[in-house]
Formats: structure tokens, sequence, C-alpha cells
């Protein structure tokens, strides 16, 4: 079949349509937020495409695998199996990196088991298992015409007495030995003292000819077996020797590592991973940023919780040392000398002479002694006390710290000494593992390697390059293979998914993807679409949800769903070329893209007054020592190419100081200098996109605030009051007016083995949640199930009198979420949704005005539409006197912003640096800023 026909497709909004989709092409589903667009792709096609393909299993086979619920169609045909690449994070499992989640560090374990070269950490030499010819080879090589010994050193580890071990010898029929460095014969041994056993016994002497290699060997094979595993050779006439090992064993020291294997080189076996941190590159310990709560206060004033008069057993502790050290009490933290600091926390060196206060108030002198340190004296309490309220409270002081032995890099000593490469090109596999995955792939493209180890090595470097471009293709080349996965944006997990699917190179697949550009650049776009070009071309059907407007304008079909969202969504408005659609006057996409219609700016743009909110020598991550400057009451977008330390410094540094100066968060900023300005500010709120609630309970108006005021209005009403029911019986999370058939859920789950959970209404509240008695109390004719299932739009009408109700409602629907139900499960909610609800819940609170308010990628999952929408939002939160910053790569919204902070110039290492910030206007004008060139490409509004 050449097209996949889709009749009668009623998931969620769908409206039973009827839909064509040609097989083999890149098609584009795009539309107003909640129009449609995942429920066709994912929850109609991915959906039947896959429990297609499971079903032609065994049903063993089936009870392992998470299958989907058949989707509300009547016919889909021409199906291909299907695999979804969605936007998600990936496993949130500490161990899980990208190397590992995309299969380059299996081939990395592999090469350097087979190819690599153990080193002794302490004399940083190789560790060569030789034969015995090999050792007798070298020795003839190196001996040539000269007088040699072969000696056998004898185990110095040993614990049996040294005249007990030179009799053994002795019987074994050994008459030469070597004792402190002098060689002696069976007739000329010394006294030897009851513990010395530095003996060696000389196993042949020779004049090394060309025929000397069999006695050599012979010689060899024999100091191998008595002494297990080494053989010296010394130079009588230059006094020097050679130790030679059968063994991967160091011949001074004796280090050795295990026999060489791939799991040697895994962090996530015992064999391989670093037995102090376990294989996870950091360790819990003990963090002074959280011991001192404030370095602004100074100690009598509390700077470090419980040690403040209040607790006056600790403070007059505090009093003890400072008389001793010579400081005050009084003088902020931050101004006491770094050394006197370290002495608070870790202790003095010095004795201290310390008061103790008994339980009737009596003050004891203690004979001087050291004084122990808060935190010693802390960790010893945490470890000592069995009481899990004392231990919870003393942990917060505890951060997670890079591993003091691996130095983060997971793995055991053995595997961190050994490298590939030789000269310049010598890696370890963590060196290998922390370079940016461009820098990597370089590193394997010019890897000289040779004889044996180039006819190992080159398939396997073969495959790594291979991987490596994939990633590089779809814009992740400042990415590292040591990068935990639960650290990836969910654009970034998906677009490594996204190229782990082009080096399977199937082929006859139907790929379903969730917006793919999200977190990309403008400039990397390219890339992406290239990548979903090259999965077409493999003869795959790919479909794409996606706002952007370079993918749809170069896709090969597109379908514009509409004409709004939730039920006012749900029908196929216009689909064809990217030419039909943006001539189609019908298509709310196509008037974009044809600029009948615009996203609109402002038109007056702001200017800074002189207050800003400076940060100053910004260096985590890849930020290179950074000065920045945001204009308060202004909207600040930061943007940059992906990788160029936009999230670092806007969320892992900026945001995370704010909220511990300001919030009193428990956040570890990224490295800084200084910060200025914070006193503009009251408080300081971040709005992503994670999850507003992790269980299918949690809704939209729960998380609004809205529905405890909705449960009071019903308590309020004739019939509760009569009966006595208060706000709770309206909760269906709580016991008294929900059903407890099913718990408040309105569904039951019914295990069906082989085939997919199946989640049927309840029979006893027939899904309505609550049971019969609470059914019976209304407002204006609706109960409160009947509520839950209204829209916000709904709602509004019917509570525009309920100030309390109506204002919460409004604001939900003027961030564009007009369509949702009040009783939708959050985990249903996208993630721009949840995003935009908690816009709307932080609108709705009463502002000071002096709030700075941190956003991350605002524009996810939204329609050039919803864009405008977002904007006239965020213009009325400006408008109350507060500050924006925004991390941003979408077009309009960086063009509508008052000021511009572009980060780069490119990701990785080569980014952390800021190429120009200005307003929109200034940075078009700069050549290197690649935001200004996208910026100046522009049609001016």
């Amino acid at each position: 079949m050449s097209d996949i026909r889709i009749r009668g497709a009623r998931t969620h909004n769908l409206k039973n349509i009827d839909l064509d989709l040609p097989r083999g092409k890149l098609i584009v589903l795009t539309g107003v937020s909640g129009s449609g667009k995942s429920s066709l792709a994912f929850d109609t096609l991915y959906a039947e495409g896959q429990r297609s393909y499971v079903q032609s299993l065994s049903s063993y086979a089936r009870q392992f695998l998470e299958l989907m619920e058949k989707p509300d169609v009547d016919l889909i045909e021409g199906l291909s199996p299907a695999i979804a690449i969605e936007q998600k994070g990936t496993n949130s499992n500490p161990r899980s990196t990208v190397g590992t989640n995309t299969e380059i560090y299996d081939y990395l374990r592999l090469l350097f088991a087979r190819i690599g070269t153990p080193y002794c950490p302490h004399h940083h030499i190789a560790l060569k298992a030789l034969t015995v010819s090999e050792i007798a080879d070298k020795i003839l090589l190196r001996g040539q015409d000269k007088r040699m010994m072969i000696i056998a050193p004898i185990d110095r580890s040993t614990k049996r007495p040294s005249v007990e071990i030179l009799e053994d010898l002795q019987a074994r029929g050994f008459t030469r030995f070597r004792i402190g460095g002098e060689i002696y014969t069976i007739d000329e041994l010394p006294e030897l003292s009851e513990n010395h056993s530095d003996i060696d016994v000389v196993m042949d002497r020779l004049r090394v000819r060309s025929d000397s290699r069999q006695r050599i060997a012979e010689a060899a094979e024999s100091a191998l077996k008595l002494s297990g595993g080494k053989v010296i050779a010394l130079d009588m006439e230059e006094a020097s020797e050679e130790i030679y090992s059968d063994r991967f064993a160091c011949p001074y020291c004796g280090y050795s590592v295990p026999v060489m294997e791939p799991k040697l080189f895994s962090f996530n076996s015992p064999n391989g991973s670093c037995p102090t941190c376990s294989g996870l590159g950091e360790i819990e310990d003990w963090d002074p940023a959280k011991v001192v709560s404030s370095d602004d206060l100074s100690l009598a004033a509390g700077a470090i919780e419980d040690w403040d008069p209040v607790h006056r057993y600790n403070y007059e502790m505090l009093e003890d040392v400072s008389r001793a050290l010579g400081f005050s009490l009084s003088t902020p933290w931050k101004d006491l000398d770094q050394l006197i600091q370290r002495q608070i926390l870790w202790g003095t060196h010095a004795p201290v002479k310390l008061r103790f206060i008994s339980g009737k108030g009596e003050v004891f002198e203690s004979s001087d002694r050291p004084f122990e340190g808060i935190i010693p004296l802390t960790a010893r309490r945490y470890e000592q006390t069995d009481v899990p309220a004392v231990k919870s409270e003393l942990g917060k002081w505890r951060s997670m710290c890079v591993c003091p032995a691996c130095k983060g890099a997971r793995l055991c000593e053995a595997a961190r000494n050994t490298y590939i490469g030789e000269d310049g090109q010598k890696k370890t596999v963590q060196d290998v593992s922390s370079m940016p995955l461009n820098k990597a792939k370089e590193y394997f493209e010019h890897l000289s390697l040779s004889g044996a180890k180039q006819e190992i090595g080159t398939k396997l470097i073969e495959e790594i390059v291979l991987r490596l471009k994939f990633l590089e293709d779809v814009g992740l080349s400042y990415l590292t293979l040591g990068r935990r996965a639960d650290t990836l944006s969910g654009g970034e997990a998906q677009r490594i998914r996204l190229a782990g699917q082009i080096g399977s190179r199937l082929t006859g697949v139907m790929y379903v993807l969730d917006e793919p550009s999200i977190g990309l650049h403008q400039c990397d776009n390219e890339k992406l679409i290239r990548t979903l070009h090259a999965l077409r071309d493999l003869g795959n059907t790919v479909i794409v949800v996606e706002h952007d407007e370079d993918t749809i304008r170069q896709a090969d079909y597109v379908v514009d769903m509409g004409p709004g969202a939730g039920v006012g969504g749900g029908r196929v408005i216009s689909q064809g070329t990217p030419e039909e659609i943006t001539a189609d006057p019908a298509s709310l996409t196509g008037q974009y893209l044809s600029g009948r219609l615009k996203v609109g700016i402002p038109e007056k743009r702001l200017e800074p007054d002189g207050r800003f909110l400076k940060f100053c020598g910004c260096s985590g991550h890849n930020l290179k020592n950074i000065d920045v400057s945001i204009p308060v009451g202004l909207m600040t977008v930061v943007t940059g190419v992906s990788g160029s330390g936009k999230s670092t410094l806007v969320n892992e540094t900026i945001y995370a100081a704010a909220a511990k100066k300001l919030n009193r968060a428990n956040t570890t900023p990224e490295p800084y200098q200084s910060v200025q300005g914070l006193e503009f500010f009251d408080k300081v709120i971040a709005v992503d996109q994670s999850p507003i609630g992790k269980t299918p309970r949690s809704n939209s108006a729960t998380y609004a605030g809205l529905f405890t005021a909705i449960r009071e209005l019903f308590a309020e009403t004739p019939l509760a009051k009569e009966r006595g029911y208060g706000p709770g019986r309206f909760s269906f999370n709580v016991k008294g007016g929900r059903c407890e058939a099913c718990e408040g859920d309105g569904l039951v789950r019914v295990e069906m083995n082989f085939l997919p959970d199946m989640y049927v209404p309840c029979d006893v509240c027939g899904g309505s949640r609550y049971n019969r008695e609470t059914l019976e109390i209304e407002y204006k004719g609706l109960s409160i199930s009947d509520v839950l299932e209204l829209t916000v739009d709904e709602a509004l009408n019917v509570f525009e009198n309920i100030p309390a109700v109506a204002k919460k409602l409004q604001v939900l629907s003027d961030v564009g979420l007009g369509y949702i139900k009040l009783g939708q499960s959050a985990v249903t909610l996208s993630g721009g949704e949840a995003q935009r609800v908690k816009l709307a819940h932080e609108l709705s609170k009463k502002g000071t005005g002096r709030t700075l308010y941190v956003l991350d990628e605002p524009t996810t999952g939204l329609h050039f539409h919803d864009v405008s929408m977002l904007l006239s939002v965020l213009e009325r939160i400006k408008d109350a006197g507060n500050t924006l910053l925004i991390i941003e790569h979408n077009l309009d919204v960086i063009r509508a912003a008052d000021w511009i902070i572009d980060i780069g110039p490119e990701g990785g290492d080569a980014g952390g640096m800021i190429v120009a910030e200005g307003t929109p206007e200034h940075i078009r004008g700069i050549p290197s800023s690649k935001t200004g060139t996208y910026l100046g490409n522009l049609k001016k509004n």
C-alpha cells in the first residue's frame, strides 16, 4: 500500500476523522496546543502499530512487554511496525550515561580490554605479560657479549623467617644467592636476622652469545616458577638490572591488574567499579556550603543553624574557640579569615580550653585539647544516632561530591590506568568519556595503531566513529559520553534515541517523534532536518509532531489540526504539501507561514533603568569566568547554540544562588565570585516543564488552588449544611465522600496477563469518583463530579460570580489552557501545558512586583498562535514590575525581549562566553552572534 488509511479515529478529542497519509515520507503534524496532534500520532497511529506487531508474538512473549491500549478507531490500514521517540527524559538511574544509552561505551570497553596497555599508577611504566620466549629474546638482545646473571626474586611479603626460607632453597639444590645486594655462595652465607627476608636466588651465570638462547630460556622459566612470575636480568659489568614478568604486574612494586576483560572497564560491574563510590563517581559527604546557611550573617546572628545563642551548649563552645583563636562572633562569616573558617568547621590542631555546662547549669573547664570542629562533631552524632528524625535533620548538611578516590571517573584503579594509543595519543577510557563527542570522533579518526592492535581495533573504532557521527549530526556534539542521562533535557534524550535509530539502519518502519527540535538553536535545526531526511531515505515513514517553521517547510506532507484546542479541536483543517498549507486560508498554520498572521512584538521596548542583577566570575561547567548583568524590571532572554552554557548560567548559577539567598532554599549554585542586586527582589520563582504532579490523582485544579475554593463552595450549599458536610466531603483523596470501591480513582485496573491492563469505569460510582450521597449535593445543577468534567472555559461561565474561583480560571484561560478539563490528570499534561499551569498559578497570586521569574523554554509545545498568547502573559508579568529571565530559542520570543544575552560561540568547551548582549536591534548587527544572524533574516514586523 502507498498510504496509511485512517478511518473513524475518535481517540481523546479526535472528531471521528478520516485521513490518508503517504508512506515513506516525512510527515509533520502541527496545530495549536491541545488540537489533537499527539492523540493522532501517538495514541492512535503508534498505539495501533505497536499493538499490531506485538499481537503477532506468542502469548508467552507478550506478557513481558508493555502493551498499549487499543485506540478508538474504526480502521487503520498500511501500518508498519512502529517506534516512538517521545519527549521524555531518559533513564533517571544515576548509573546511566550518554555512553551506555548509545551503546558506544560497550564498544569502548571491548576496545580497551583488547588493545589497552595497563600502567603501574606508582611507577608509570607499561605492564606487559611476557612469555618465556619474549623474555629470553629481550635478555639476548640487551646482554649480547656481556656477562649476565639470571636471578629469581623471592616474594618479599612472605612472613616465613629468612633462615627457614634459605634452608628450604638449599634443600632444593640452589647454591648461589643474593642477600642485601651482595652475591654469596652456599659456603659464604652471612648471619641472617630473624625477620630479614631480602633473598634472591641466582639461577644461572653466563656470557651471552648468539647460541645462549636455550640456556637463558631455561633459567628464565625456572626463575618465573620460583619467584611467582618475575625474573631479573643483572648486567654484571655495568651493575644494572632489568626486571621482567609473565603477568600484568609492576616488576618494582608488585602492583598487578586482573585479566583484561570488558567488565573491568564497566562502572556497573563489581569488577570494574571504584570501590569507594561503587561506580557512581560521587559520594555523599558534609558540605560546608550547606553548613553555613548564610555567609552574610555572623555566628552570633545564626550563620550556622543550631550553633547560635539559642543553643547554649554549642554557642558556649564557640565562645571559647573565639577567645582562643582571636576572632569575634559578631563578625559576618564572609569577613572571617579563611583559616578561622576552616578551624571552626573542621577543628583546630592547637589545644583550646573548652568549658562544659552540666544539666544543672554548672560550668566546668576541661583540660586544654583541640576543638573537634562543627562538621566532625555533627558527623559523629550522625553516625551514632539511631533516631531517623535526628539523622534526617543532620543529613540536610550533606550533599553529593566528587569521589576522592576515582575523581569522578567511576572506575577501579586498574581501569583508570589502562591506555590506548602511543606517545601523544595516549588516552584512558575516562579521558575519552570526558571529551565532547566531536573531539572524541576526531581522536578516533586520527588514532594510529600498529601490528595486532590495528587488526583488532580497526573494526571497533569504525563502529564507535559511526555512532559518534550520528550524534554529531543531530546537534549533540557538545555532550560527553560520561554525561549522566538524568541531566539531559527531554530534547537531548530524544535526539540521542533518534541517532540510535539511524545507526540501526532499519527500513520499512514507522517512526513517531515528538518535537525533536526542542532545545535546538536555529543554526542546529538544519542538522536535525538532514537526520530526519536520512531516516526517511532509508525507506521509513517519519511522522513528527512539530511547530518549528523550518521543519514544517521541509516536510513532504503536512497535516494541520484544529481549529481550536480540547473539545474545540480534533479535526483536520488542512493537509498537503507545505506550499498547499501555506496557500490554504482555512489553515491557521498556513496564515503564519505565509505572513498573513504574525506573532506580535511590543510596540515600545523598555530600556534598562540602571538597576541590574550582576553575577561576576561565573565558572560552572563550561562557563569561562563570565560576568553577566540582568536588567531589573525587563524581559531578558538568554540564547545561544545547544550546549553553550545557558542552563548552567541561568538555572544552576543565577536561580540556585537567588533561591538560596531569597527563598532560603537548600540549593548549591555553581561557582561564582560575587553577586549584586538581589536587594531588588523579594523572591525568585522557577517555572519549568517538570510535571505538576506525579500521580494520576493530581490535576490542574488542585495544583492551581481551584479545587479547594470549589469544595468550600459546595460545602456552603443548603443541602450540604443540612447534612453537615464540610469541604473534606468533596475530596476524592480522603475517605468520607469518595467512592471506596475505587478509592476515588473512578477507574478500576484489571490485569490481563499477556494483554494490556484494562482500566474500566468503577461499577459502583460509574467513574464519578464519589459516593451517591456526595453526588446529591449540587451547585447550579452540577455535582462535584460534573464540575471536574468541565473545561476551564466552561467552568468560567459557571463560577463567574465567585471571585476566588473565577480569577484563577480566567488566568488559566489567558495562558491558553481554556480547553483542559479541571479534573484532567496532571500526568497527561505535556511539558508546555504543565509550565503554563505553573505560570497561571503564579499569576493568580497577589504579587509585590519584586519577583524574579526564571523560565526554561516556555514555548515548548506551542504553536505560533500559542506563542503570541504566551507573550501577552509575559508582558502582564513584566508590567507588574517583575523581572523575567528566560532561556529560549524561539525567534519570536527573542525579538520580543527587552534585553538579550547571547552565549557561545559554540557548544561544550568552545562555549561558555558572552558573545553579545543588548537589545534585539543591537544583537542583529553583531556578525559573531549566530542568534543575531537569524534575527537579521527575520522579516520586520
